[in-house]
């Protein structure tokens, strides 16, 4: 007579294991994802795509339960396959929820506050923008209660002084912000006013860049606002951080 050890059965349970967990990290991957293109794209509201953020972070713990399931089911019955999708179903949602996590952590680091500017003391003000500005929720005028979170959490944020003809700094400034995808709204002769969308969701930032005669060179200021969210999670920081620097960079190279 034969015995059949443990591991030699199972039947047809690990496989319908692999795909039901595969299956949970599709829906999840798909809902977690298509939240920022579907909003962008205007096919839902920003809440019905939080939503779909919170509904796909559901399905990836899910999907790992699942996986673990089919990892101690593929083990036990010696099937390498079903256990080899569960190690990967549990790695992929592990990297797939470690980015809101960053986010989360990121919002817990940075103030909760939205509009950034070099000048606290006299912002370079929206004009063109206006308009656009006041038909968002968040305010058009720099908002003076954030002065001093800004300078307690980005105390490195300062003017640029360039040694350069202002002309000639538009023009880069210019350049600079066509090469990165930005909307140009107005230029003249000190000021130049874009707007920038965040990648996943398509958020829409202004900006404004102007310059000051400073003795022998140019004082440069910018300010970065948000026209959505109480918190920018560092975005318009960074922005106006790395548009300065490649601006430095670029007339020094020139």
């Amino acid at each position: 007579m034969v015995v059949l050890e443990p591991y030699a059965r199972g039947g047809p349970w690990p496989a319908r294991l692999v795909t039901a967990s595969l299956g949970l990290l599709a829906l999840s991957l798909v809902s977690m994802a298509g939240a920022g293109p579907a909003y962008r794209l205007e096919l839902i509201a920003l809440d019905q795509a939080f939503e779909l953020l919170r509904l796909g972070a559901l399905l990836g713990v899910a999907a790992a339960l699942l996986g673990l399931l089919t990892l101690g089911v593929g083990a036990w019955y010696r099937r390498p396959r079903a256990a080899l999708v569960g190690i990967l179903v549990l790695l992929a949602v592990a990297v797939t929820l470690l980015i809101p996590a960053q986010y989360l952590q990121l919002a817990q680091a940075v103030p909760p506050i939205h509009d950034i500017t070099t000048d606290t003391a006299d912002p370079p003000p929206f004009v063109a923008l206006a308009a656009a500005r006041a038909a968002a929720p968040n305010a058009v005028g720099y908002p003076r209660a954030f002065a001093a979170q800004q300078q307690r959490a980005y105390p490195d944020l300062a003017p640029l002084r360039l040694q350069a003809p202002p002309a000639r700094i538009l023009e880069t400034a210019t350049t600079l912000m066509h090469e990165r995808g930005w909307e140009i709204a107005a230029v003249n002769a000190t000021t130049l006013e874009a707007t920038a969308a965040t990648r996943w969701f398509g958020f829409r930032d202004d900006l404004v860049l102007r310059l000051t005669e400073d003795g022998d060179g140019v004082r440069v200021d910018m300010r970065s606002a948000s026209r959505l969210g109480r918190s920018d999670l560092g975005t318009n920081a960074a922005r106006i951080q790395a548009f300065l620097s490649a601006l430095e960079n670029r007339l020094g190279r020139d």
